[in-house]
C-alpha cells in the first residue's frame, strides 16, 4: 500500500461501463523524509487516478492499493482499474513519534 493525499477529481463522462457510477480522485503519492530532525511525509510523488471506495474528500491522506490488488475490494473486482484508494488515515506513527493526526480525531 501507499499513502497518498487526494488533489482533486476526475470527470470522464465516456468511460467503460465496469467504470460508470465510481467516484475517481487525483492521488498524490507520499513518501517518508526522515533526513530531518523529525521525520515527516513528504508530497512530490507521482500522481494517480483512484478509484474511490471510501468516501475520501480533498486534502485527506488515504491508503492506496495499486496493481491486481486494486481489483480485489468487493467495489472492484471485475473493474479495468490500477489504484483503488481504501483507507483514510486517521493517524501515521514513525519511531514512536506522531507525524501526521487528522484534527478531526481524538
Amino acid at each position: 500500500m501507499l499513502i497518498g493525499r487526494v488533489k482533486g477529481n476526475v470527470v470522464a463522462t465516456q468511460k467503460t461501463a465496469k467504470v460508470g457510477g465510481q467516484k475517481l480522485l487525483v492521488v498524490e503519492t507520499y513518501s517518508l523524509d526522515a533526513t530531518g530532525k523529525s521525520p515527516k511525509l513528504k508530497g512530490g510523488g507521482k500522481v494517480l487516478v483512484a478509484v474511490d471506495t471510501v468516501g475520501a474528500g480533498d486534502n485527506e491522506y488515504v491508503l492506496i492499493t495499486q496493481g491486481s490488488s486494486a481489483r480485489l475490494t468487493e467495489f472492484t473486482g471485475d473493474m479495468p482499474v490500477d489504484a483503488v484508494i481504501v483507507g483514510i488515515i486517521d493517524r501515521v506513527t514513525v519511531e514512536g513519534e506522531t507525524i501526521y493526526k487528522d484534527e478531526d480525531q481524538d
